[in-house]
């Protein structure tokens, strides 16, 4: 066992559901092992401005099923260069933590690993993003909350389309990374799915609608944000063109996709991940992120972790699924 005895945890880059069952998941393992724990405001900008509080039972009493962050996030241009992270470890050992876990994504985890790699500092990560875009997780914390979020929008959607004859294109979050994309087509039914990885174009999509059935009620189409198209007010813009008998209208889901309660499986996800935290920087871990595959624990290196699911090999096989079930 190492001589930690006072772990900080913060927040970084978008929020994701589950964010503060990890904190609480944290938090409460450290006291469990007679450590304490301080808690870090506005991720790195609050690292590098000592914006700190010490932690305890109380401080995460009741925040389990909320959504969002209670240590708040942000983003910091600062940590970015190598004296706001000398600043940062300046206000770590000055107030003496030991060891740091952080939680947040690609961002997060590329600016820990250079801050574990300069100061060899012990630092173990936990991923918290919806787009669930990192390797060595087979989920991400707020990926399952996100996507029942967009279904049951989509829900909702399908029931005006189906009254007035519509074609609803549905916009959902995804810059780099079409995973929320994939899974919530799937679980809606979608006609058709619009991803970064796969490169359908748009003459694709217009051949599926060509070729799809005519006496249906209404047509979902799903586009990730980061879609070679640009997204679903471009796409709708080309298909009001070419099918100008269709009743179009475009619905982009935006930020609802981060909110809300986390899901069953994000509370439990996430306070997994947050005990094994602390059990790995007390078992000599470092500059590794904690995932889950096959229901098992793993520790993944950040500088794989950071290097995004190749998901070009993993997309024919779910939109075939798709084409299959849009029939």
């Amino acid at each position: 066992m190492n001589k930690i005895k006072n772990i900080g945890v913060l927040t970084s880059g978008g929020d994701a559901p589950g964010m503060n069952a990890a904190i609480r998941a944290v938090v409460r393992a450290a006291i469990y092992y007679d450590l304490e724990v301080t808690g870090i405001l506005r991720g790195y900008e609050g690292l590098i401005n000592g914006d700190f509080m010490p932690m305890d039972r109380k401080s995460v009493a009741n925040i389990i099923q909320r959504g969002g962050t209670i240590l708040k996030t942000a983003r910091s241009d600062g940590f970015r260069t190598f004296e706001g992270r000398k600043t940062a470890h300046e206000q770590l050992v000055k107030h003496g933590i030991d060891a740091l876990i952080v939680i947040g994504g690609d961002g997060t985890f590329t600016g820990a690993n250079l801050f574990s790699q300069e100061f060899g500092y012990p630092i173990i990560g936990l991923p918290g993003t919806i787009d669930n875009d990192l390797a060595g997780t087979d989920f991400t914390i707020g990926y399952d909350t996100a996507i029942n979020t967009v279904i049951n929008a989509v829900d909702k959607i399908r029931d005006t389309a189906e009254s007035h004859d519509r074609l609803f294109i549905v916009e959902v979050m995804g810059r780099d990374s079409g995973l929320i994309a994939l899974r919530s087509g799937i679980g809606v039914g979608a006609e058709a799915i619009l991803i970064p990885e796969a490169k359908t174009g748009i003459e694709g999509l217009i051949t599926r609608l060509e070729h799809g059935r005519k006496d249906k009620a209404s047509k979902i189409i799903i586009v990730a944000e980061g879609d070679e198209i640009g997204g679903g007010f471009n796409v709708g813009e080309v298909l009001k063109e070419r099918f100008p008998a269709y009743d179009i209208r475009v619905s982009v889901l935006g930020h609802i996709q981060r909110g809300g309660k986390p899901s069953c499986m994000d509370r439990v996800l996430a306070s997994r991940f947050g005990v094994s935290a602390v059990e790995g920087l007390l078992h000599g871990k470092s500059g590794e992120m904690v995932g889950q595959i096959n229901r098992e624990i793993v520790f993944t290196p950040f500088s794989h972790a950071i290097k995004h699911i190749n998901a070009e090999e993993i997309s024919p096989t779910w939109l075939k699924l798709v084409e299959i079930l849009s029939l």
